[in-house]
């Protein structure tokens, strides 16, 4: 379906260029601008069949003093345990396999996608995730193991998503343009921010197995989509215009040298300070950020009390509006980078404390507002300022390592260890709240959440920088290039000298 028996690899220089192409009317839109609402629709598509089970599950295991949901949609018994710290158990584990399987699978992603193409990766990874989604329902009448099962497969596949667009960015975007075509990964924000309000609203109109039905069809919608628009490279794009043609693959940056095989310095990146320093202090940042996102509307279902329809849209408004806070942030830092207000080693520890401090406070204070207004007014500015990290910490990547793709092997070791906090978050919540109605134990995991926040900020404010470390500077590198071109050359004379013997 993908073309997955092709191999990926970069297209040859001699190739053609000038290919006449008839005119079309689509020609008139960019295959860049195509690629971007591909990329954006894609996480927006991805997140909402990511996050439709947290949910859901405050419908299928209803409450015992709830027949609501029993009666018109049917008793989900395989889902619920003999008692609430059972029942409470099971669900934390349906919401946490699905990151099991994700945190195993980066790198998965990363080799397959240099065997196959972000094309395959992408739109597999996309199609078995909707196929899970619609399968769903069938899964939950059957045993709650079944769920569980399906959830990890959603998970696995899922993970290969980001490694699998961060790959094609450097065939199809110029260098200057590349900030802006980042933003296109931001549609997971309002995937999250969409997919609660859509749920709140199939809840109480048709019920909760048609929330699965929904988001898996527009995974399958997209996958056609996907199927029919998206390409590996520019040269394979079969209505790109010349122009457009040329002016990518005269901007798109060139590595130093393809004869020469750049090694990545796994030992050195497992042994740098600073790429643990982020690592840390995101694994406290997605901890708290997953209190908010998977725990959220049963917070606000069991103790606020809030039908579907408004939990729905509480629940979910707090994402949209982190979507348009992440560009102001991003905006802000670059201000006083430009201006050199502070070092940039600040401006990220700045925006890291921003995005762990601040959201540490607000949820501890959460558990004490007895006041709903006030208190729906902490939890959004909470949420808000958690997405400051993509001008702090989530940045700091690329400062430590921006040459010769290396950035591309510190993400990769951060979210090994970061995204970790996407399953023990809702695991220690299912832990802790066994009484959901109860206060008292959400307080506990309120206030955990702000501990962990705050001090794995303190452990980047001590080691954090933003200088580029030693095993990524160019002159290092270029004089190990030289050397190993040095010792090839050797290599070769020497062979000629023996044959010639």
């Amino acid at each position: 379906m993908w073309d997955a028996g092709r191999s990926y690899s970069i297209p040859e220089e001699d190739v053609d260029t000038t290919v006449l192409r008839s005119w079309r009317l689509n020609d008139k839109i960019p295959a860049r601008l195509v690629l971007y609402f591909l990329s954006w629709s894609g996480f927006l598509v991805s997140f909402m069949m990511r996050n439709d089970m947290n949910f859901a599950l405050v419908a299928m295991i209803p409450k015992n003093n709830n027949t609501q949901n029993q009666t018109s949609y049917g008793s989900l018994n395989t889902l619920t345990g003999d008692t609430d710290e059972q029942t409470s158990l099971v669900k934390s584990i349906i919401i946490s396999s699905f990151y099991w399987c994700y945190v195993l699978s980066q790198v998965v992603g990363g080799v397959a996608t240099e065997l196959c193409g972000t094309k395959c990766v992408f739109g597999w990874s996309q199609l078995v995730t909707a196929i899970c989604s619609i399968m769903m329902p069938l899964a939950a009448e059957i045993h709650y193991i079944a769920v569980i099962f399906l959830r990890s497969i959603q998970g696995f596949a899922s993970g290969l998503t980001w490694p699998a667009m961060y790959a094609i960015v450097g065939y199809w975007i110029p260098l200057n343009e590349r900030s802006r075509f980042m933003s296109s990964f931001q549609g997971f924000s309002i995937g999250i921010g969409l997919t609660y309000p859509l749920c709140g609203f199939i809840l109480s109109e048709f019920g909760w197995p048609y929330i699965f039905y929904t988001t898996g069809s527009l995974g399958l919608g997209w996958c056609i989509l996907w199927y029919f628009l998206a390409y590996n490279t520019p040269r394979e794009h079969p209505r790109i215009t010349n122009d457009e043609l040329n002016y990518i693959e005269q901007n798109v940056s060139k590595e130093i040298n393809k004869s020469v095989k750049l090694k990545i310095p796994w030992l050195k990146i497992f042994g740098s300070i600073p790429a643990w320093a982020i690592a840390v202090t995101t694994f406290g940042r997605i901890f708290i950020h997953y209190i908010f996102i998977v725990n959220g509307p049963t917070f606000m279902g069991n103790v606020l009390k809030f039908n579907f329809e408004t939990n729905g849209f509480l629940s979910g408004m707090p994402f949209i509006c982190s979507y348009i806070s992440s560009v102001f942030f991003c905006y802000l830092a670059d201000k006083f980078i430009f201006y050199k207000v502070v070092s940039l080693t600040n401006v990220r520890k700045l925006f890291t404390a921003l995005s762990q401090i601040i959201p540490g406070i607000l949820i501890y204070c959460i558990g004490y507002i007895d006041n709903i207004r006030v208190l729906l007014t902490v939890w959004f500015i909470a949420v808000i300022f958690i997405t400051a990290s993509y001008a702090g910490a989530m940045a700091n990547i690329i400062d430590i390592a921006p040459n010769y793709g290396h950035s591309a092997a510190v993400l990769a070791f951060c979210q090994t260890i970061h995204m970790s906090a996407s399953f023990i978050s809702p695991l220690t919540a299912g832990f802790i709240v066994t009484r959901e109605d109860s206060i008292d134990q959400w307080r506990k995991v309120f206030e955990i959440s702000a501990i962990i926040s705050i001090l794995t900020y303190i452990v980047y404010q001590i080691f954090g920088t933003a200088e580029i470390q030693p095993w990524n500077q160019k002159k290092e590198i270029e004089d190990e290039i030289e050397g190993n071109l040095i010792l090839s050359k050797l290599n070769k004379d020497c062979q000629k000298d023996n044959r010639a013997m």
